[in-house]
């Protein structure tokens, strides 16, 4: 064991005794390696009162070294870990369309990279109709889209189901309302999503289903550039419900209404996969990461 472990020990169990029984050596031999260790460094370690030790400000300095050796040398053992087993570190790429990158995808990333810190995990973005083929034709390992998919060859694992909100700055007219219909909708100024996105298809559906013909002042793809605008432009805006993190609403200083008509715009936010894909562990590990954390967010009514 290297002299400064040792060390360590010993500062930890405040007692040459105990660091002695705890090595497994002798106390004679405990306190040489100590004294060797003072000799090598040139300054006196400890401070010793009686039967107590206690650390010298020397001491001290070198107790923040030990602790700092400790944890670069666990460090090193986890990036060399794989390559004992003869496996490089693992990876994944992860095809998301932009509405999914921009809500699901980053917390997904978050909770899976912390349990499993040496996978490597890559993102690409595309519409819907754009990740499917790419997952089809494993180019990327994983799709994430704001859809459910049947198609042969993929599975597609239902995650959560999602719907619109209306969103508005708090000191907007309609914010103290006590209830609002998709009527009040009718030739509202609005920031809605661009054309051709899913959630904007799922819009103009409604609207047109609805007669309800909103005053579209801006087509952004963004979900920040929309919360952000929102309150600077004094409109509304109309997003998915998981996206709407207390966070975000506090930040921007906007309020959220449930109108019973944006409530059955719903939206299931699936993974996508081969079954190839499925025998790989860590591809396995990220879809039951995922499967776990969302389905206890928005557990099924």
């Amino acid at each position: 064991m290297e002299l400064f472990d040792v060390f360590a020990t010993v500062v930890e169990q405040q007692s040459l005794n105990k660091a002695s029984l705890l090595l497994n050596i002798s106390q004679p031999a405990l306190s040489r390696k100590i004294m060797r260790l003072e000799e090598e460094l040139g300054v006196p370690l400890f401070k010793r009162k009686g039967k107590r030790l206690e650390l010298t400000r020397a001491g001290e300095i070198c107790y923040e070294h030990a602790l700092e050796r400790k944890r670069l040398e666990r460090k090193l053992e986890q990036a060399l870990q794989g390559f004992k087993a003869h496996t490089p570190p693992a990876s994944i790429i992860i095809g998301a369309s932009l509405t999914t990158l921009q809500s699901t995808l980053p917390d997904l990333i978050t909770i899976y990279t912390r349990e499993y810190p040496m996978t490597d995990v890559k993102a690409v973005t595309g519409k819907t109709h754009e990740i499917v083929p790419l997952v089809k034709e494993k180019k990327v390992n994983i799709g994430l889209v704001a859809s459910s998919i049947s198609e042969p060859g993929l599975t597609c694992v239902p995650l959560f189901v999602d719907h619109l909100c209306l969103v508005l700055p708090v000191k907007h007219p309609f914010a103290d309302r006590s209830t609002l219909t998709i009527q009040d909708l009718h030739e509202l100024p609005m920031i809605l999503f661009s054309r051709g996105t899913w959630y904007r298809v799922l819009m103009d559906e409604m609207f047109h289903r609805c007669a309800v013909y909103p005053d579209v002042k801006m087509e952004i793809d963004s979900f920040e550039a929309i919360t952000r605008l929102v309150t600077t432009c004094e409109a509304a805006t109309l997003l998915p419900e998981s996206y709407l993190r207390h966070t975000l609403m506090e930040n921007n200083q906007l309020t959220v209404r449930y109108i019973a008509e944006l409530e059955q715009t719903k939206r299931t936010t699936s993974l996508l996969y081969t079954e190839e894909a499925f025998h790989e562990p860590s591809i396995r590990q990220f879809i039951d990461k995922a499967m776990q954390h969302y389905h206890a967010e928005f557990p099924a009514d």
